[in-house]
């Protein structure tokens, strides 16, 4: 998922990326590109990428959007 479209589909997001030390565009850091790419960035590898992933689901599960 593109980090813009992660932010403005889960604006609570922002908040677990900004623990995990990931740049998004609500942060004040311009970034594109995808999660995955952005974790990369960062130094996580595929396993902590996928629980990174697994609670961000559980994050949008606990905060539905209102669409």
């Amino acid at each position: 998922m593109e980090i813009e479209e992660l932010v403005n589909s889960y604006p609570f997001s922002v908040r677990y990326l900004m623990t995990q030390q990931i740049k998004c565009i609500a942060c004040g850091e311009p970034i594109w590109g995808t999660l995955e790419e952005a974790a990369q960035d960062k130094g996580y590898n595929a396993e902590q990428i996928e629980h990174f992933v697994s609670e961000l689901n559980k994050l949008a599960s606990a905060n539905p959007t209102s669409d």
